[in-house]
């Protein structure tokens, strides 16, 4: 029989032939690392055969196929030594994650640090066994006999909720075997470096109504080194921690009197504005206008817009005058409103409208993480109506503003561009059209993408931008989203050429997206070591004596009057502290003035990272910090 590889290349086997036999056949060292197939599209293990025809892909732990077939195999480990431990335990759900793996487990005397250690310990001597591993089926009745006499009421839960004509698989490695549709690798042998990270409490299926199980996340790897690089990274993570910082810095805080509604402090409020200053000067360049819509409106406005349908468990909802109301979590249907306030015609098309609108979505208390994820944020929504013959160039000229955004900041991102999910609104030829137009226009840009099926907004499909951060993490944050139905419930109109009524279409788009979660990521991107013009505090004054405070005070006055935040310390402390006290609250230039700076009217310039002083005159210094701060440069 013949296969075809990724390449388009065809490849003869021997009838029946398996996924692992395939790669040994290519190469032996192929054989080695190979982890999962892609066969025809679908995930299968490395034993699954393979029959005429199909087309393979081959993955490695380089492939998101291949670390979700070893993550997912590891999370099995841990089921198999935490079963050999702590018998009594019963399993729930082990899945691979972004980042590595977990498994939820029903043990009342929960999990301790030592724990862990005795689990880990465990998984290494499961992995030293080199135990096989390998998938079968059983009928229905007794694959509940089986997990019945294992003792695993979770399976069994699981079990009864499959389809009645569903596969129901297995996969067994030594004496452990476990409820699993896979896919896994071939045998213990290949998870070389394991690491058990931290412990967590999740229901049950994630309802609250159900009982509180403990979480263990851990990460594995094929090799030692790459485990001990992750490990750096999560310390070097953790140095960066935006909430850590957010309190050195005094730019938010948290409060269990509001839990994930953040406080901005004043520092948090000048990179806030600052941001949003950004933000006002390039879409004035791009022709927007900015409106601003009300926080709370009537049920019926949610009905129309499809969100009291699709949305309302992320909502809040109040009651005014005995009738529904409900606090926005999106912008969209407030602009509908205004666009229909007023008649337009072709020639006011596009109409750019601009929102930095305060929503506001129920988040569970276990998902908040800082600014990461909130319960109220800014979006900085902007709503595009548009003819049929402008959809494309506006999708390009959004793209291209992104991209402007993005690379200032000094971000690199990726494109998705995701599809129509199962709950949708609308005609299957709207859709296709809404979706042939994205694809379109990220081709007439020249950019790569990749597919995400399913995963559109319920009214249109999506383009979403992922930012890759200074650690390699990824987050999504603008998006670009087609709608053909939201002007059909609203009932909007433009009166065209013809002198006939038409129906706009409609762009969606954020490009921050939140400016709480773009804040956190700036946070760790520059570990709080922003860049002059992001800074909330740019220049420190430092007199090295009370006898200097008057020249320090003449200095901080030319600052300010140059437009930069500056201020000045006039404590009774000695220079070193004080310029170590700067460093340490991240401020990007300190100018020590000392009695012969007084004397020479200069100062003494030392910046955020340097050791070293550098005389300098006002007349100097001030038209370098204002060119740094127009060219929002990301050096100092």
């Amino acid at each position: 029989m013949k296969v075809v590889l990724k390449d388009g290349s065809a490849h003869e086997l021997k009838d029946g032939a398996s996924i692992y036999e395939l790669a040994r056949d290519l190469s032996e060292g192929l054989a080695r690392v190979v982890l999962a197939g892609e066969v025809n599209g679908e995930l299968q293990d490395l034993r699954h055969p393979l029959k005429e025809g199909d087309q393979v892909n081959l993955l490695t732990f380089e492939q998101p196929g291949g670390k979700l077939a070893f993550w997912h195999s590891t999370s099995h480990i841990m089921a198999q030594a935490i079963k050999r431990l702590y018998p009594e335990a019963k399993l729930a759900i082990g899945p691979a994650i972004e980042n590595g793996f977990y498994y939820d487990v029903d043990y009342a005397p929960g999990f301790t640090a030592e724990d862990l250690e005795k689990i880990e310990a465990e998984m290494k001597k499961i992995v030293k066994a080199d135990y096989p591993i390998e998938r079968f089926e059983l009928p229905r009745q007794e694959a509940l006999e089986l997990m019945r006499q294992a003792e695993e009421p979770y399976k069994v839960e699981l079990i009864h909720d499959l389809p009645q004509d569903a596969v129901i698989s297995f996969y067994r490695q030594g004496e452990f075997t476990d409820l699993c549709a896979g896919p896994h690798i071939m045998s213990t042998k290949a998870v070389k470096a394991i690491k058990l990270l931290s412990v967590a409490g999740a229901y049950w299926r994630g309802s609250e109504k159900n009982k509180m199980l403990t979480r263990i996340y851990g990460i594995s790897y094929p090799k030692k080194a790459e485990l001990d690089a992750y490990l750096a990274m999560l310390e070097e993570a953790k140095r960066r921690d935006h909430r850590k910082i957010g309190k050195e810095m005094g730019l938010f805080m948290l409060s269990d009197e509001g839990p994930g509604f953040p406080f901005f402090l004043p520092n948090g409020m000048i990179l806030m504005n600052t941001l949003l200053d950004y933000w006002h000067q390039i879409h004035a360049r791009e022709g927007y206008v900015e409106i601003s819509t009300p926080i709370i409106l009537s049920r019926e406005l949610w009905e129309n817009s499809g969100h009291w349908d699709h949305y309302k468990n992320n909502m809040y909802t109040t009651v005014i005058d005995g009738e529904d109301y409900a606090v926005k979590p999106m912008n969209c249907p407030g602009s509908m409103l205004v666009y229909k306030s007023q008649p337009h015609s072709y020639r006011d098309l596009p109409l750019r409208m601009a929102e930095v609108g305060l929503v506001h979505r129920h988040e569970k208390s276990g998902q908040l993480n800082g600014l990461l994820r909130v319960r109220s944020f800014h979006q900085d929504d902007a709503h595009i109506f548009m003819t049929p013959e402008q959809v494309r160039p506006e999708i390009e000229n959004v793209a291209r503003l992104v991209d402007e955004v993005y690379r200032t900041f000094g971000f690199d991102y990726f494109i998705e561009l995701s599809t129509r999910p199962e709950d949708s609104m609308g005609t299957d030829e709207e859709w296709e059209l809404a979706t042939n137009a994205l694809k379109g226009a990220l081709a007439d840009l020249g950019r790569d993408y990749i597919i995400n099926e399913g995963d559109g907004a319920f009214y249109g499909p999506k383009i979403d931008f992922h930012l890759r951060d200074c650690m390699g993490r990824t987050w999504q944050c603008g998006t670009i989203q087609l709608d053909f139905q939201m002007p059909q419930r609203f009932e909007l109109e433009y009166t065209g050429a013809d002198g006939s009524k038409h129906r706009p279409i409609m762009l969606h788009r954020v490009v921050y997206g939140s400016i709480e979660r773009f804040m956190a990521m700036l946070i760790e991107q520059f570990a709080g070591k922003f860049p002059l013009w992001l800074a909330p505090e740019q220049v420190r004054v430092l007199p090295i004596s009370e006898k200097l405070n008057a020249y320090g005070e003449s200095v901080l006055q030319q600052l300010r009057q140059a437009g930069l935040r500056a201020s000045i310390d006039k404590r009774d402390d000695k220079v070193g502290y004080k310029v170590r006290q700067a460093q340490l609250e991240k401020v990007p230039y300190m100018l020590v003035v000392g009695a012969k700076e007084e004397e020479s009217g200069t100062v003494s310039l030392r910046r955020r990272d340097t050791e070293k002083s550098e005389p300098c005159s006002l007349e100097q210094l001030l038209p370098q910090l204002q060119a740094l701060i127009e060219q929002k440069s990301l050096t100092l």
